[in-house]
């Protein structure tokens, strides 16, 4: 039946995030192994989103909650409980609390992360990774945005420490800018993994 199915692609799911985070520090974090209707446990759930936010680091709680096909007081309940462990911590970003492994990133990579999460700030990332000189014009038609759009991004990346604006555009700590993006490119989109395939044509070895 279709809830039936739903049920058992929610648990594949929660179980392939879990073992995730099996891997690392953050497994077995949930206090009890008590089932719900669908046999669903508080560590399946727990388990799941801890090792969702390590593979996922900077995902907000929408994004969280709906790709692990959650109810929001669950999400709400067992992110407390990851945070209060000490497993995970949270950043504002705007209009979004972000979520990250606790102790893994600098206040520059989790404001990086934030912003790599947004389609236009991470295509911004990218084009400037790839043509460092390239303009802001040439980002908007890149982007199919206005140029209104990109100058706002530009303001913001400035803020956040992520972009200088002081002779064109230029990324500030573009190395770590790459490692965060190759590291994490299947937790992106296919632009980005693709990016990522190619990324050694950006590194540059100096012995």
């Amino acid at each position: 039946m279709p809830g039936e199915e739903v049920d058992r692609t929610k648990r594949a799911t929660l179980r392939r995030f879990a073992a995730f985070g099996a891997a690392g520090s953050l497994a077995r974090l949930a206090d009890g192994d008590e089932k719900d209707d669908t046999g669903e446990t508080s560590s399946d759930a727990r388990d799941g989103i801890a090792g969702y936010v390590a593979a996922t680091p900077g995902a907000h709680f929408s994004k969280v909650r709906d790709d692990l096909s959650l109810g929001t007081g669950e999400t709400q309940y067992h992110i407390e409980k990851l945070v209060d462990a000490g497993a995970i911590e949270s950043r504002r970003d705007g209009d979004y609390r972000r979520y990250f492994p606790a102790k893994r990133f600098s206040p520059f990579e989790q404001r990086a992360l934030g912003y790599l999460r947004r389609d236009t700030a991470r295509g911004m990332v990218l084009a400037l990774l790839e043509t460092p000189d390239v303009s802001a014009s040439e980002l908007a038609d890149h982007l199919g945005v206005s140029r209104p759009t990109v100058s706002k991004y530009a303001s913001e990346l400035e803020s956040a420490g992520v972009l200088s604006r002081t002779d064109g555009y230029a990324l500030r700590r573009p190395e770590t800018l790459l490692v965060l993006l190759v590291r994490y490119a299947d937790s992106f989109n296919e632009d980005t993994a693709a990016f990522a395939a190619n990324a050694d044509d950006l590194v540059q070895f100096d012995p």
